[in-house]
């Protein structure tokens, strides 16, 4: 028999779902914040106690009002966070395993892709999310094979609030570790998340792919054009990220690739940018926005990139130099419409000339004696000391250095060190060779 104390506390608990079931909108929601404010942190036990051993009873009628409203938005954001309270209670899975049988999961994904559901009560959908995959493994495939990393990434290219990106980004970092069934497609989302138009968006997912990367343990060949398309963006912190992602990234199979199309980079097509900047000279302030045309500020993130790969790794140095890579710098430096092209090309090509004797020889006949001695002077600031004439010389240089030429300029180097006369011969020599 149930002593009377029992009794009581069952006869409150159903008066308050009778209370529930007759209740109106305004009701609820009443009833839903009383119940946030009272019951933060609680354990599974105690809430179990608030509700007389009935808290399943209250959760299944929120649950079935949240299915049958969450398309108007009625009382989201109360419905969400009372389901919250519910999911983080410690030794309270029982209220986790009730929430996915009625379709928990579909719901809070569906939720994501409602236009007329606000950001803020998707980013409670975003939480409750966070709380189902940390709760194990099989929970984490539950979302994925429910669509959900295709879900969360399109929300997460479209959210307009950094707040909510960031709740995003945890998300995906969840599903991306732990998950061996399904790293991979958060993997490939990730990398589609970086052709979207949001830089927060961009920056919060090379952070997170880095993560991944490692984990997943292969570059997929399609980063190689994403990460690449990357660095067109004019938010600094977007290209940090990616030029960390392209370091990482030389670990990894994609690397010549990688390294080809930073190379191609410095040579932005001619049909691109003609089409750009007739358009842009349309507009005032055509040398302002010529600054910021897309495929010169890609231009310049390129000549950076490589002077950091170059400086961290002899190996890509060299690399770099079979792809032609000095004939490229020096067109970018010759680009008149954009200074911090000029800029970043000149710094990168000096490390190359002081790094390989052989390159300075091709740099100073291909720039003529006084130009070299301007470059030379300060790198940095040449952009700023040369004239048209030798702008141009640098544009339409031929520099084409041929591969042995590496070998011989390390024999030169070595025989310095022991014997001038013999390095000024061996230069002689290097510097006898046609330019192709």
């Amino acid at each position: 028999m149930t002593s009377i104390k029992e009794q009581a506390a069952i006869s409150r608990l159903i008066t308050f779902l009778q209370e529930w079931d007759s209740a109106g909108k305004v009701t609820r929601k009443h009833i839903l914040e009383n119940f946030i404010l009272a019951n933060q942190d609680k354990t599974g036990p105690e809430l179990e106690i608030e509700f007389s051993q009935g808290a399943s009873l209250f959760l299944a009628r929120i649950t079935a009002w949240l299915r049958l409203t969450y398309m108007y938005g009625t009382c989201l954001e109360q419905q969400l966070k009372s389901i919250g309270i519910f999911l983080s209670a410690a030794s309270g899975q029982r209220y986790l395993l009730e929430f996915l049988e009625i379709g928990g999961i579909l719901t809070l994904l569906e939720i994501l892709g409602l236009k007329q559901v606000k950001e803020e009560d998707k980013m409670e959908s975003v939480k409750l999310l966070q709380l189902v995959a940390k709760s194990g493994r099989k929970f984490k495939e539950l979302i994925c094979e429910s669509y959900g990393v295709r879900s969360i990434a399109e929300f997460f290219a479209t959210s307009k609030s950094e707040a909510t990106q960031e709740q995003v980004q945890i998300l995906l970092d969840t599903l991306g570790h732990g998950n061996p069934k399904y790293q991979n497609q958060v993997y490939k989302g990730l990398i589609a998340l970086l052709k979207c138009t949001s830089p927060k968006a961009q920056q919060l997912s090379l952070q997170t792919l880095r993560i991944i990367q490692s984990i997943v343990g292969k570059a997929h060949p399609s980063i190689v054009d994403s990460v690449l398309s990357v660095l067109r963006s004019l938010n600094f912190e977007v290209q940090y990220e990616a030029i960390q992602l392209i370091k990482d990234l030389m670990a990894y199979v994609v690397r010549p690739a990688l390294l080809k199309g930073l190379v191609s980079l410095l040579k932005p097509s001619r049909q691109e940018t003609a089409k750009m900047q007739a358009r842009i000279l349309e507009e005032a302030g055509s040398l302002r926005l010529m600054e910021s045309l897309p495929a010169y500020v890609q231009q310049a993130a390129a000549a950076k990139t490589i002077g950091i790969l170059a400086q961290e790794s002899r190996e890509v140095a060299e690399e770099l130099i079979f792809l032609n890579v000095v004939h490229g710098l020096m067109c970018a430096m010759g680009n008149k419409d954009h200074t911090n092209g000029q800029r970043q090309a000149s710094i990168t090509l000096e490390y190359f000339v002081q790094m390989f004797i052989v390159i300075e020889n091709y740099v100073r006949r291909a720039m003529g004696e006084k130009l070299f001695e301007l470059f030379m002077q300060d790198a940095a600031n040449l952009y700023l000391n040369m004239d048209a004439v030798q702008a141009d010389i640098l544009a339409t240089n031929i520099v084409n250095i041929p591969a042995d030429c590496l070998a011989k300029g390390e024999t030169s180097f070595t025989e310095t060190e022991s014997s001038p006369e013999e390095w000024q011969s061996e230069d002689s020599e290097v510097l006898s060779e046609p330019l192709a």
